[in-house]
Parts: C-alpha cells; structure tokens; sequence
C-alpha cells in the first residue's frame, strides 16, 4: 500500500476566500490521465445520457452547548433520532479536541430548552467502546425540532471561524436530516445544474442523513437514513443498460444506491437504515464515477473511494492533489473520478 499524506485545509468556505461557490479546483481523474479544472467546468467532463446523483438531505445545526452533571461545559454533537424515539449522539471534550472516551451510561447532560439527555448505552454495538451513544432525552423529542430551535452547525477546529448554517448547505437540499454536509455537492450552483441538464445529464436525487463524522478517528461510518426514490432507481438502470456512466455525488450518495442494488446489478426502489461499508470485500456494483471532495489518509470514506475507482487511481489522484496544493475538507477541492 502506498502512504498517502494530507494537503492544506481549507479554513472557510471559499465564498469567504475570493472564490465562487463553484470555483473550487475540480481534479478529473481517468486511467489515461489525470485533467485540472474548476468546478463549473462539471458539464463537459461528462457525456450526454450520463447520470448525476445528488443527497437532498439538509444539513441541521447539530452541535449544542451541553453542561455535565460536574458543571463542566461541553459540545454535543447530535448524529440523528432513532425509530424508537432515541437519539444517536457524540459527546466532544470541552475543548472540542475529540470526543470524550471517558463517559460512562448513565451519564446526564442538560441541553438547552429545558431538556435532559441520558446516555444509554454505546452506538451502534452495546458491548463495544464507541465514541457514539445511544440517549434518551427527557422529555421526548425529535433531534432535528430540538436543534432547529437551539442548535448551531458543528465546527471542527480546522476552520478559521464559525460559519452560517447557509454555508453547510447544498443549493438542492430540500429534506433536513444531516448533521454534517454531505459536501461533496457544496461547489454545484444552479448554473452548473442547468447546464447538466442542458448537456443532457439527468440530474436525480437520493437521500441520505449523514451522521457525525470524526476527523480524529477513522473507523466505519454508524448506520444511517436513506431513500432511494422509484425515479432514481428506475433511471439508474436505464442509464447503465444503455452502457452511461452513473455518477455518484459524494460517499453518501454512493452508500444509498450501493444498498438499494442487488448482487444482481438491479437498483430498486429502497428506504430505511443502511450499515453498508464498502471496500475490498464489497466493491460497488452500480456506481461508474465519483465526485469527492478529500477525505483524510485512512479515513474510512477512501475505502469507498477504492471500491469505485481502484486502489491505484486512488493513490495516484492524491499524491497529484498533495503536490498541487488542493486543499481539503468540506470547504476544499473536488475530485471526479471516471474510472
């Protein structure tokens, strides 16, 4: 395996650095070579009758300022509610360094809105450490309506200064259910949209809430929502029957289809909870390009990456980004890969 190194954060939004939302650096990736653009140069990179699959889940503000049953101050950050009314969260240090591996069940937080939340036990495996937690506030209440009106977008400390909730948004997200951007869509605009459409390039939605990421541990994303609308399935299968590319927008959109389709190639319609992860041992069967921004070495999301475009390409992609000076994170570059 080749060592991959990591290239600059990006520390805010590049609206906040000059840029135009879809002036990010674009890297296309394809076995022949490697081209450099910007992200409004999407539509001619790709062919008429190709694919586009974007996540129109909305991102929340899913950080809150919890205090300890020992007064001490902390962030929570809020993954997702669960069928049974549970929420699903991550407890930072006060310092928001990384989460906190010391609490134990039973631990209780005090949340803004007069609300009290219980930790349960760990999530997603009972038996096993995790820095998740199942939680149960007091009284019931769904996640999302309790961060609407209390909570503020999660922030890691690569990024200069808060930011908007505007900012964490996709110009086509249309459901809220998100705790992070599901950012790889971040640099699209209308125009880029329209001119897709214009090319001849359906642009289709899923819908996947993304739960809370961990730029300090890289281990397998926590089960998560999705749907995979009739449509999308439908036109999923007519795209690769008449020999077209689907191309995936982000990991995200990459698990959702990844669920909904079958070992024998066939995407159907679907909705619930996924814990696929894929890589080596469960390559994709469905999606033939990938639009990323750039994840951190080892994270789990390369393994994804991998399982769409091959080992090699990956590799090879990162080592030209960590040369090129793109920049990383949700904020960052993007990269296309057509393998």
């Amino acid at each position: 395996m080749t060592a991959r190194a990591m290239g600059a954060e990006a520390a805010a939004p590049p609206e906040r650095r000059g840029l135009a939302r879809d002036g990010v650096r674009l890297m296309t990736v394809r076995p022949d070579g490697i081209t450099e653009t910007v992200f409004r140069d999407l539509p001619e990179l790709l062919e008429p009758g190709d694919l586009v699959v974007v996540n129109t889940s909305a991102t929340l503000p899913a950080r809150l300022d919890v205090r300890r049953a020992d007064g001490v101050r902390a962030p929570l950050h809020v993954a997702t509610t669960l069928d049974d009314g549970d929420w699903v969260v991550e407890l930072r240090r006060p310092g928001n360094d990384g989460p906190d591996r010391g609490v134990e069940p039973g631990t209780l937080l005090d949340l803004p809105g007069a609300v009290r939340l219980r930790l349960v036990e760990a999530f997603p495996a009972p038996a096993r450490a995790s820095r998740l937690w199942r939680a149960r506030p007091d009284p019931a209440v769904p996640a999302a309506e309790h961060l609407q009106r209390h909570g503020v977008p999660i922030r890691y400390g690569y990024l200069g200064a808060a930011v908007p909730l505007a900012d964490a948004q996709n110009v086509y997200a249309t459901e809220p259910g998100s705790a992070e951007n599901a950012s790889a869509g971040r640099p699209f605009t209308d125009r880029v949209l329209v001119r897709l459409m214009a090319r001849g390039v359906p642009v289709v939605p899923v819908v996947l809430h993304a739960g809370v990421s961990s730029p300090e541990l890289h281990e397998p994303p926590a089960p998560e929502r999705y749907r995979v609308p009739e449509v999308t399935a439908r036109l999923v299968n007519a795209t690769r029957a008449a020999g077209s590319r689907v191309v995936a927008v982000g990991t995200t959109v990459t698990r959702a289809l990844e669920t909904a389709t079958g070992e024998d190639g066939v995407t159907r319609p679907a909705a619930g909870w996924t814990d696929l992860v894929l890589g080596p041992d469960r390559p994709a069967r469905v999606v033939t390009g990938l639009l990323t921004g750039l994840h951190a070495p080892d994270a789990s999301h390369l393994l994804l990456l991998e399982s769409v475009a091959g080992r090699e390409l990956v590799d090879r992609a990162y080592a030209r980004a960590v040369a090129g000076g793109y920049l990383w994170h949700e904020f960052g570059d993007t990269m296309l890969f057509l393998p």
